[in-house]
């Protein structure tokens, strides 16, 4: 008996890098954007103790918090005070594709406000 005639397989791995690329890719922008979001998370918190300490202290809240952003944040940074110590900060969540929106993120801290001496 002969052996079986092979076939030419070469090019093969080329063919499924191309097929499998605009997967992973997918795979790779989507675990960006969860990084992305998770850290504007992060950020907000920071921001808010921050806002809340200030608002405490009778200083600019907004100011404070902006102090703690990334300059990506900073553009969609509201803060919101009430007289009770609260503070609600909230930024836009960063996106890999600049066109899709994914909305905000918010944080409450609250600090009693401190009597001036």
């Amino acid at each position: 008996m002969s052996p079986a005639p092979r076939r030419n397989e070469s090019g093969q791995a080329t063919v499924e890098l191309v097929a499998l690329l605009p997967a992973v890719l997918v795979i790779l922008a989507v675990a960006l954007q969860a990084l992305l979001a998770g850290q504007a998370v992060w950020e907000a918190r920071v921001a808010a103790r921050a806002a809340a300490r200030a608002h405490a202290l009778g200083a600019d809240a907004a100011a404070a918090a902006r102090s703690h952003l990334r300059p990506r944040l900073e553009r969609g940074l509201q803060v919101r005070t009430s007289s009770d110590g609260d503070v609600r900060v909230s930024v836009r969540i960063p996106t890999v594709v600049p066109s899709v929106r994914l909305g905000r993120v918010s944080a409450i801290s609250h600090f009693r406000p401190q009597g001036g001496a």
